[in-house]
């Protein structure tokens, strides 16, 4: 598998396909809360643990919230085309059935929000409204550029701070059915600062999974550095993102973004549009397949798949196609993939991982980093310094090992504890030595920690698959 992690949103397409997608190289299944049903979040999580399992890989579990997030409701009839200058009526209420004259909208408030003139967009843009007047609780438009739209198309007002609430009733219900499917992260839409992803943590509980922040306003852009420090990864949200902003700018933000986050040891998943076209078409765009090599030459942990995987005519090919070029990427463009990232965590920790890094960068029979990590924290500074060899994580806590499936380079593994901390080396050197994939001669820098939780690494060791010592090295059982 390349070292790039794949995303791959489960939907109608694929919740009866799931263990095909694991087999095509998904590392983690996005679940989006935004249409996903009650029924079909859980079925769909327990079949990703379920395939996983068969497939002896570990693969994560990503429970996206809608957030703030404005929809129309149904259509009806659909896909419905708009004609520019004809009039388009939103008015609140999404069970009201809408058609080519109007739409209910989620938000109950819109009309309070808006002024005549303002910028309406619908679907990602595919169809821009101009407001023309506001009548009671209804927002009367103008339709300034047809396109065509679906039912739950999403509803972006440019420019504008809605009033609505970063974590919406919807969201808090949610939560908990989040925490019940065992989600290894939860994605937060619509973030605009660091107090944005507190309020959430306040209500998953400080043990409980790490956060995706979605980047999708320029407030987020400008508070990213804050919002880093709270968060376990960020998504570059191309979507809502090139609404928010002129599309122009959305190539430049995303690689100053990718590099930030890097630089703080921050995983990073770029989203939207990947290969969009394989929705309908068994083959990818030439664009397509380099914009997915761009942002692994940008240094992103992750590629996601959003309608590809979850409503595609095919969702196989397209998870196979993101896995087909990200190992082509790896393999022939070393040249362009940023190297020794994460100048920015200056601990113990972060000395250890460089030093790590650095061994296998010089030393050109290594062959893999293994790491032992209670929590994951070792194996991402360690991922953050892009090592040029695999990552081999070693972890007793199974929560870990699947959220470890996101970062790039990382391949988790399950172990069992050794009795005391100072046996750990010992026990992936054992562990290494059982490996048919390792041949025997070849160096791994082992990576672990013998001090009280919490301080980090504190040992590091060249070592040599088939040493002599390396059965004497087993824990006891």
């Amino acid at each position: 598998m390349p070292r790039t992690k794949l995303v791959c949103t489960v939907g109608p397409a694929t919740i009866e396909r799931i263990d095909e997608l694991v087999a095509a190289g998904m590392d983690v299944a996005r679940i989006n809360f935004s249409h996903a049903t009650a029924d079909q979040r859980v079925t769909s999580a327990r079949r990703v643990r379920e395939a996983a399992d068969a497939a002896g890989r570990a693969v994560g579990v990503l429970a996206d919230l809608a957030g703030p997030k404005i929809r129309l409701g149904d259509l009806g009839a659909e896909p419905v085309e708009l004609e520019a200058g004809r009039e388009f009526r939103l008015t609140p209420g999404a069970d009201t059935t809408g058609s080519e004259r109007g739409a209910g909208v989620t938000y109950a408030g819109l009309a309070s929000d808006l002024r005549p003139g303002d910028r309406v967009l619908l679907a990602d843009g595919a169809a821009e409204l101009r407001v023309t007047a506001i009548r009671g609780e209804e927002v009367a438009t103008e339709v300034v550029r047809g396109g065509v739209i679906r039912s739950r198309a999403g509803v972006s007002v440019p420019s504008q701070r809605l009033s609505m609430p970063i974590l919406t009733d919807k969201d808090r219900a949610d939560v908990p059915a989040a925490l019940e499917i065992g989600a290894d992260h939860v994605a937060q839409s619509f973030v605009r600062s660091g107090a944005d992803i507190r309020a959430l943590r306040a209500l998953l509980g400080a043990d409980g999974p790490p956060i995706v922040a979605k980047i999708e306003t320029r407030p987020a852009i400008d508070d990213f550095d804050a919002i880093c420090d709270e968060v376990g990864a960020v998504m570059i949200a191309r979507g809502d993102l090139g609404v928010e902003l002129p599309y122009e700018e959305v190539p430049i933000i995303q690689k100053q973004l990718v590099r930030r986050a890097l630089d703080r040891g921050v995983p990073t998943i770029v989203a939207t549009q990947m290969l969009e076209s394989m929705t309908t078409s068994p083959r990818p765009t030439r664009a397509e397949t380099s914009d997915v090599a761009n942002a692994i030459f940008d240094g992103t942990d992750a590629v996601m798949l959003s309608g590809e995987t979850a409503i595609g005519e095919y969702p196989i090919l397209a998870a196979e196609a993101a896995v087909r070029i990200c190992r082509l990427v790896e393999e022939r463009g070393g040249a362009f993939l940023p190297e020794g990232g994460s100048p920015a965590i200056d601990t113990d920790a972060g000395a250890l991982a460089t030093a790590a890094a650095a061994i296998a960068a010089t030393e050109h029979d290594v062959a893999a980093i293994a790491c032992y990590t209670r929590t994951g924290e070792t194996a991402r500074i360690i991922a953050a310094r892009r090592p040029r060899v695999p990552i081999l994580a070693f972890s007793p806590n199974p929560d870990v090992v699947r959220r470890l499936a996101l970062v790039r380079g990382v391949e988790p593994r399950a172990c069992v504890p050794p009795p005391h901390t100072g046996e750990r080396l010992g026990l992936m050197a054992w562990l290494l030595g059982e490996d048919e994939s390792l041949p025997p001669g070849s160096a791994v820098v082992l990576v672990a920690s013998t001090a009280t939780p919490g301080t980090g690494p504190n040992l590091l060791e060249l070592h040599r698959i088939g040493d002599a010592g390396d059965q004497s090295r087993r824990p006891p059982p």
